[in-house]
């Protein structure tokens, strides 16, 4: 079985000698914007969640922040999501409650309390969803996930990748329908019968993916992206405070590239099968203008072509940016005639081995490409 150490000295620590902390409440907006960005346009705005959040620790509550590395090899994790299209989830207003019923579901259904909650992505508003869990059930949140960014189906994780179980799975609705799929054939199918759910609920569900141990966790989840989140988001406000240019900021922090930079002129979009697939046309402006950048996603941006040709694919995350704001523009809230920037920032090390491009390279996403990093390296 292919191992990935996930515990390399570059990766950002939870800064304590404990393995708890309490978030700040400093720290919200950060984190919000922080998993915007590393959502490569999906996972769902995260600012209707944080607003959830905020209201919880204005009341007086706190969530706490677990090192991973604490967990006990027998611990049990639950992983949550928001499951459906980004369009539509912008309609629904969150709900700790609603965030933490798969999980009491799955706590039921193995007659065993969860230790720590975790978010299956780190990308988008699923990245606040176990922090509304974590407020409803008191548990405390691992400061990982299972992509280091944001996809769209549930065979394109990490955990995945290192062929662990893929059930039990719960789902919830708003309207009090509940779902457990208690054994599937593969990821795949897994994927394909909880995205059928999900579909019929309205395109929009609450889930508690198959539960991990500790050991799970350590060796095969994406470490420290909660801390990873904030540090970006951090050099976003200090970029704005100083007058400075956020977006340069986060291309200095994570060691990214800027790719494209112009206007929006064409989008088209739709939901279907429980995703919003689509595309957009970026017309070129200052140092790009005479060219043309052609984005397409399935709810995350997968591929952009540059003049018609291939230039930077999945898994590297592909972000757009507003050109002077620099907040991170989904792909349900791209509009004709914004001044964008795209740029793209590496993707963690798992995904990019050959097993890891089997689940989340151009071909899984149906395009007969090779990836080819844009920052070197590669399979």
């Amino acid at each position: 079985m292919l191992m990935l150490p996930q515990t390399r000295n570059d990766l950002p620590q939870v800064a304590s000698d404990s393995p708890y902390r309490e978030l700040e409440s400093d720290e919200l907006a950060p984190l919000a914007t922080g998993a915007w960005i590393l959502g490569a346009g999906g996972g769902g705005s995260p600012y209707l969640s944080y607003l959830n959040l905020r209201q919880h620790y204005r009341e007086g509550g706190r969530v706490t922040l677990m090192d991973p590395m604490a967990l006990g090899d027998d611990d049990l994790v639950a992983v949550v999501s928001n499951m459906g299209a980004p369009l539509v989830g912008q309609e629904r207003l969150s709900d700790p409650a609603y965030a933490a019923k798969p999980v009491r579901m799955m706590q039921d259904y193995l007659g065993r309390p969860f230790r720590a909650v975790m978010s299956v992505e780190i990308g988008g508003g699923n990245a606040i969803q176990p922090f509304l869990v974590a407020a409803e059930m008191d548990l405390p949140v691992i400061d990982a996930d299972a992509m280091g960014r944001a996809f769209p189906e549930a065979q394109m994780t990490s955990f995945a990748i290192g062929d662990l179980a893929m059930f039990p799975l719960t789902l919830a609705d708003i309207r009090d329908n509940e779902v457990i799929i208690t054994r599937a054939a593969s990821w795949k199918w897994m994927e394909r019968i909880s995205r059928k759910a999900c579909t019929e609920v309205g395109s929009i569900a609450a889930t508690c993916k198959a539960p991990r141990s500790g050991r799970e966790v350590k060796d095969w989840g994406i470490l420290y992206t909660v801390t990873k989140a904030i540090g970006i988001g951090r050099a976003v406000e200090a970029a704005r405070a100083s007058h400075g240019d956020p977006i340069e900021a986060v291309l200095a922090r994570e060691g990214g590239q800027r790719l494209f930079q112009g206007k929006v002129t064409d989008i088209a979009r739709r939901t279907t099968e429980g995703f919003l697939r689509g595309g957009a046309s970026v017309e070129g402006l200052d140092g790009d203008r005479g060219h043309d950048f052609r984005l397409e996603f399935q709810n995350e941006y997968a591929v952009g072509f540059l003049d018609g040709e291939p230039h930077v694919t999945v898994p590297d995350i592909i972000t757009v940016m507003d050109s002077l704001s620099g907040e991170a523009i989904g792909t349900e809230t791209l509009r004709y005639g914004q001044r964008v920037t795209v740029i793209v920032l590496p993707s963690p090390e798992v995904l990019t081995t050959p097993k890891g491009l089997e689940h989340v390279g151009p071909r899984a996403f149906g395009y007969d490409l090779d990836f080819r990093s844009a920052f070197g390296g590669g399979p």
